[in-house]
């Protein structure tokens, strides 16, 4: 399909559009009101139930998602694998560029994509695969501000009255069991889990998480008492008669929806971004675990845990679309940080020290 474009493949959907669509709905998230419109009822629920928290009355939107369900093409699409990132294997996303959008394919489910500065529709065994749905609204969420000039942070926050706190690290490096012992102490809320925008303005740091709610594997459930419930007794059970290796790398994941289990108000996706934590301790350390202050701009690995690439869906302000080849803009980062204060986290992973470490940086107060 070389020579199609964006409006032939709108055109070609829009039978899909014209069926009864469920009564559309608005989220609101840093002032950007994304309206979706759903042609699912039992896909609808599934939203409506993930994003309660952001969801207010109907309003004029500055986005529109479409959600098709299983609407097909009347012409093939010419894919070509998107490169993963370093340490990531298999197939996961295809692209086609069209003159002034882009085609992305979900290699595994099937479901498609339409991106463009105009359009925004998802279709394919949409129902099938909620998590690929909540993603793509959350990734207009992530464009936006990104051509607005903040930049995205792979990393983990919660908040207080007087602080921020971002946690990146490597991939199962604990970002999202840190954040959420942090969620214990008094008067803290949450920001993000994985994906945390950023930018420096008069001389402090504004922060913004999307509306993503934590996606949490098996050895966060099982060392978490709070979190007792989320997995049947029997599962649990197994879990915690594994081996620490052995649940290390069980491959599982549950949401967690946070004000179910922290209770409602806990939840606040602006935040001043303060201070920052990189993980970078490890599992076969001996020494003790320590938090200390520390400069990007002379620990470039330390800012390789923060940086995260926009991805196959992102448009530049310009038009371009990003591409899999592209350098990401280190100097960016440093300057959207400047304002922040890092630390380096070495040691042994212990999550109770680092918890300790929590309470004294946050204070513990509403």
């Amino acid at each position: 399909m070389n020579r199609t474009g964006v409006q032939d493949v709108v055109d070609a959907l829009a039978p899909a559009g014209q069926t009864r669509i469920c009564d559309p709905v608005c989220l609101t998230v840093g002032g950007l009101v994304v309206e979706i419109r759903c042609v699912s009822d039992t896909l609808l629920a599934e939203l409506l139930r993930y994003f309660q928290h952001v969801i207010t009355a109907p309003a004029e939107p500055d986005l529109t998602v479409h959600v098709l369900g299983d609407a097909d093409l009347p012409f093939a699409v010419d894919y070509r694998d998107w490169a993963r990132e370093p340490g990531k294997t298999g197939r996961k996303d295809a692209i086609c560029d069209l003159p002034g959008g882009r085609m992305i394919l979900k290699v595994r489910t099937g479901i498609q994509f339409l991106q463009s500065p105009d359009w925004a529709v998802a279709f394919g065994p949409t129902e099938d695969h909620p998590n690929q749905v909540i993603n793509f609204v959350n990734t207009q969420i992530l464009n936006h501000f990104q051509r607005q000039g903040w930049v995205a942070c792979h990393a983990a926050a919660v908040k207080t009255a007087s602080r921020g706190l971002g946690i990146s690290g490597l991939s199962g490096g604990g970002k999202s069991t840190t954040m959420l012992r942090l969620m214990e102490i008094p008067g803290t809320c949450y920001v993000t889990n994985d994906r945390l925008l950023v930018r420096a303005r008069d001389g402090h740091a504004d922060a913004l998480g999307i509306p993503k709610l934590p996606r949490i594997n098996p050895g966060t459930i099982v060392s978490n008492a709070r979190l007792a419930g989320i997995l049947d007794e029997e599962r649990e059970e197994e879990l915690r008669n594994m081996e620490p290796d052995e649940l290390w790398h069980v491959e599982e994941k549950y949401d967690l929806f946070i004000e179910d289990i922290y209770g409602p108000g806990r939840i606040a996706h602006e935040a001043g971004l303060t201070d920052f934590w990189v993980l970078n301790w490890s599992r076969d350390s001996d020494e003790p675990t320590k938090v200390k202050k520390t400069d990007l701009r002379e620990r470039p690995d330390l800012l390789s845990a923060i940086m995260k690439s926009p991805g196959p869906f992102y448009q530049l302000p310009d038009g371009t679309f990003w591409s899999d080849r592209a350098p990401m803009d280190t100097r960016a980062y440093l300057d959207a940080l400047s304002d922040i204060q890092v630390w380096e986290v070495t040691g042994q992973i212990d999550f109770d020290a680092l918890f300790d470490e929590g309470t004294r940086l946050l204070g513990g107060t509403s």
